[in-house]
């Protein structure tokens, strides 16, 4: 009984220490959507109830930005479900890793999915099975950073006029950069984030504002394969 608590506890440590990158992330994120929802007249209790019970970046932002123009509720619910249609992809891809967890585990686990949580388990999804309370503890360390960066921003939203002078938004695009160093674990990985990398600039130049890192995934992960496969041959 003993040796099993300290197992679980120490997996529940690794899954912690896992979210970190994560975490770097989230927080100043969600204070930047604390504070946006300040200024959008949301009160302070569904600003931090939405970090609670929808617990999805991006579209938080949206219904924002839909409740600050006016929108009603049934707007900001539909976008918000097609905005996230993705996890259902995410979802299905780790599912076959799941088959021995209870219901009630899968359904926490799906809950607080997200494309930063996925990316972690993705690259770990063999040991899924097996670590269930790693998983889980990676999970609520996600969404506490979230709810920790949203109720600063509540705080600090009638102290701070403007957010962009704080340079937030770079939050995102280093906690994502800190997720690819993680997962580059070999050769393949290494050139295939190389090709994206270059793939998606070059389109950028040449104007394609909105698709190009959609289309620069597609290549690059095509290539990657191709060059897997050939190392392999």
């Amino acid at each position: 009984m003993e040796t099993g608590r300290r197992q679980t506890l120490a997996a529940i440590g690794r899954g912690v220490r896992r979210a970190l990158p994560i975490v770097l992330g989230y927080v100043p994120i969600g204070f930047a959507y604390g504070v946006l929802a300040g200024k959008s007249g949301i009160s302070e209790a569904n600003t931090l109830l939405m970090s609670l019970v929808v617990f999805a970046g991006s579209s938080q932002f949206i219904a924002i930005g839909l409740f600050a123009s006016g929108s009603g509720p049934a707007a900001a619910i539909v976008t918000t479900f097609v905005v996230n249609l993705r996890h259902l992809l995410m979802a299905a891809s780790l599912a076959p890793f799941l088959s021995g967890w209870k219901k009630r585990h899968l359904a926490w686990f799906s809950f607080q999915l997200t494309d930063e949580t996925f990316a972690l388990h993705s690259s770990a999804a063999g040991r899924l099975g097996q670590c269930r309370p790693e998983a889980l503890a990676l999970n609520m360390t996600a969404q506490a950073s979230w709810v920790l960066g949203t109720l600063l921003g509540i705080l600090a939203s009638g102290l701070i006029g403007d957010i962009g002078p704080l340079g937030l938004d770079y939050a995102l695009a280093a906690m994502f950069i800190a997720l690819l160093v993680g997962q580059c674990e070999n050769r393949a990985r290494v050139v295939t984030a190389i090709l994206s990398a270059a793939v998606a600039t070059l389109l950028n130049l040449a104007g394609w504002q909105q698709f190009h890192v959609i289309v620069a995934t597609v290549i690059g992960a095509s290539l990657g394969l191709f060059y897997e496969q050939w190392t392999k041959s």
